[in-house]
């Protein structure tokens, strides 16, 4: 370990910079956010920092740098581009044992400023002990799209709690397993919704022992596959749960990426083969909850948009469980999107219309007159079944024989396939290349984009650095 971590309360104590540039700008805007009292030595100082000085928030001295500039200062920058003025600085300051550092130079610096996580008070530092800065840049964005914003104040609430939990449990043992409970119960959902004083009550009951296990249920869209298309909040959620209730349609690469100890119940559901009847997994989804239990309810895509999210969110309601939902992104959007085809287009599509070719037996037929019109898209959901009877409708209300559709198998995933043609030719493209589910249908003029815009799978990706991480406990 080259640089020990330390975290340095900066109160009102004297920092030094030398320089005037955006360098020092900011440096200075980093030992400001601490708290420091920063002066800054300097010939010329660049329009913002003159602002700060009018402001009184630093000091300028319109200077050359001196030794004796550093008496009394508890720490120093030298974000000059002057090799010479840097090394003076950097030997002024060990011979005061003052800690220095060195802009872009690492051989100069007795301190190093790392890469930040702020979720105050919450902070998390990561160094390369200046070998590779960027490489720790991206370190922290990955962190950033894991550690929630709620943690800052989650981290405030507790700590407020401390001396409480301390005059009621004597051993550390004790508040240790208190504060695991508190960590696992819905004090975290309350404080994520913003509900401070709801989370500061129940702390307050949990006290007392007053307060029984109360479970959740997270309505999660996953996306149509692509697990890089998860919201933070999608993966944050699916690291907290218990129990995992999942559908066949989300992807394995998702699946990796829940709570690595969480008990996982398949719930999927297949044209002609409903492992598990909707009423069933209602009901399973209240009797977790009420067992006290966090519960990952995973959809493919949205579960709001043909997902039956609506539905299962109703008997939570009637069964008084508290929920969360979360959006994904439906499939329509992102199959259109990694196929290169737009749902609107100004000198195509002025509309899109989502219907499903799997309604209730005794549900409502569609209108087919107005699924008929031309210029709009039509995006279908489950469909590839009833594709001779979408197709034999849509000629027979007006839709011309020659629009453009495509079949998007599998979409946004590795082995996405893309097959396209013309509508009176649905049901044959589909029959002759073996279209499985999943599989959207994208019908209208904008289909005929895919040949022109094509990506996926068609030219080099860069690889996605930030992509989550796919081995959190």
């Amino acid at each position: 370990m080259q640089y020990l971590p330390i975290f340095t309360k900066l109160d009102n104590k004297p920092v030094l910079i030398i320089g005037g540039g955006e360098v020092a700008l900011r440096k200075c805007r980093a030992f400001l956010q601490a708290r420091g009292r920063v002066t800054l030595v300097a010939p010329e100082f660049c329009h913002e920092l003159l602002e700060m000085a009018q402001e009184k928030t630093v000091t300028l001295v319109h200077d050359y740098f001196s030794p004796e500039q550093l008496d009394g200062q508890m720490l120093v920058i030298a974000a000059t581009d002057l090799n010479a003025v840097n090394e003076a600085v950097f030997n002024a300051a060990n011979e005061r044992n003052i800690f220095v550092n060195v802009v872009d130079d690492q051989p100069k610096c007795s301190f190093i400023f790392p890469s930040i996580v702020d979720r105050n008070p919450i902070t998390i530092a990561i160094s390369s002990a200046g070998t590779a800065p960027v490489l720790a840049r991206r370190l922290r964005e990955k962190l950033e799209t894991l550690i929630p914003q709620h943690i800052g104040p989650l981290a405030e609430l507790v700590g407020s709690f401390r001396h409480k939990v301390k005059q009621r449990f004597k051993q550390f043992s004790d508040r240790r397993q208190f504060w695991e409970s508190v960590f696992d119960s819905q004090v975290v959902s309350k404080v994520q919704t913003g509900d401070i004083d709801a989370a500061s009550a129940q702390l307050d009951a949990m006290l007392n022992n007053t307060v029984e296990p109360e479970g959740e249920v997270y309505v999660i869209g996953a996306g149509p596959g692509d697990p890089e298309l998860l919201t933070l909040k999608a993966l944050q959620l699916m690291q907290q749960a218990d129990v995992v209730v999942y559908d066949y349609l989300v992807s394995d690469e998702i699946m990796e990426l829940v709570r690595r100890d969480a008990d996982l119940i398949c719930v999927g559901k297949r044209m002609g083969n409903h492992s598990v009847e909707q009423h069933d997994t209602n009901q399973l989804l209240v009797r977790l909850a009420k067992e006290g239990k966090k519960v990952c309810r995973i959809k493919g895509g949205d579960p709001f948009i043909y997902g039956r999210g609506g539905e299962e969110v109703q008997v939570l309601v009637a069964n008084h469980v508290s929920y969360q939902i979360v959006p994904g992104i439906t499939a329509a959007a992102g199959c259109a999107a990694y196929a290169g085809i737009p749902l609107t287009h100004r000198d195509h599509a002025q509309a899109i219309q989502f219907v499903t070719g799997h309604c209730k037996k005794d549900g409502q037929d569609l209108d087919w007159r107005s699924l008929a019109q031309p210029h709009q898209t039509l995006a279908v959901y489950m469909g590839v079944v009833k594709s001779p009877h979408i197709q034999a409708q849509l000629l027979e209300h007006g839709r011309a024989a020659t629009t453009p559709v495509a079949i998007v198998e599998n979409g946004t995933r590795k082995n996405q396939r893309v097959v396209t043609g013309q509508l009176g030719s649905l049901a044959e493209l589909i029959e002759h290349n073996n279209i499985q589910s999943p599989a959207l249908l994208i019908i209208g003029e904008v289909a005929q984009l895919h040949h022109e815009l094509a990506w996926f799978g068609k030219q080099s990706q860069t690889s996605s650095f930030a992509q989550p991480l796919t081995d959190i406990a």
